[in-house]
């Protein structure tokens, strides 16, 4: 089946609010009136509002790097999924190699995460992907099997509908190496095949597995070409809008 393209934005730790303004008006503008992509931007938590605003009535979604489980409490730090659906977000990152890689993120808190998520009506981007140690010690798939599996524990067919996976090669990014991408294929195809297992073909065929491994101006048209890269999630390329534009375009 057809899957549609999507290209999603993650601004990680940059841009304070004026910065932040300024590229959200810009993406609007580049982005124009492409729908035939489907197209988020997630800016940090302080920007979400005031991005909100920008991107009200365009083709380009607001979506949050993370979010925590609980609906509220004494959780000094957090921001619950009320929080987001409250300043108008769509989408929402989890399980990042850079929260499970720095703050203590497990497959655990990323199922109890996107089920919160799920529940408030947010639309889960779920990462998975194995360093450079794991990959070079054969333990690719296992790790990708575990981090997938995880994340879809107790959900149904239908909740799971509602879910993005974003394929991280963590291996490839800033360290110089890069995948092929063939490599990026074969993890999309193995993934694709444990949501088959789990959930079943339907839900597997309909699946959109995007690739957060570096994607450029210069490797999206090759990358997005590839049986099962439905799209990608982009860190550096989507600060810039003529770089994220440069993205969008060839999909």
């Amino acid at each position: 089946m057809a899957r549609k393209t999507f290209i999603a934005g993650n601004w990680k730790m940059n841009t304070n609010l004026e910065e932040a303004t300024k590229l959200a008006q810009d993406i609007v503008a580049a982005m124009g009136t492409v729908t035939d992509v489907d197209i988020a931007i997630c800016p940090p938590y302080t920007n979400l509002s005031e991005v909100a605003r920008i991107v009200k009535g365009s083709t380009v979604k607001l979506g949050a790097q993370d979010v925590y489980w609980e609906a509220s409490g004494a959780y000094t730090g957090k921001v619950s999924c009320g929080m987001l659906k409250s300043v108008g977000v769509t989408y929402v990152i989890i399980g990042h190699s850079e929260q499970r890689q720095y703050f203590g993120e497990t497959d655990e808190t990323v199922n109890k995460k996107v089920k919160a998520a799920l529940a408030a009506g947010l639309l889960p981007i779920i990462c998975v992907g194995e360093t450079l140690d794991e990959r070079k010690s054969g333990k690719m798939d296992d790790v990708i099997a575990r981090q997938t599996k995880g994340a879809f524990t107790g959900l149904s067919a239908e909740d799971a509908d509602k879910c993005t996976i974003a394929y991280e090669p963590v291996w490839a990014i800033g360290t110089g190496e890069t995948a092929t991408p063939q490599q990026a294929n074969e993890a999309h195809v193995f993934i694709r095949s444990i949501i088959k297992e789990m959930l079943g073909e339907a839900v597997a065929d309909a699946m959109r597995i995007q690739y957060g491994g570096s994607m450029k101006p210069g490797n999206a048209k090759e990358l997005l070409a590839q049986s099962d890269v439905d799209g990608g999630l982009i860190g550096g390329a989507a600060l810039k809008a003529d770089s994220f534009f440069g993205i969008v375009q060839p999909a």
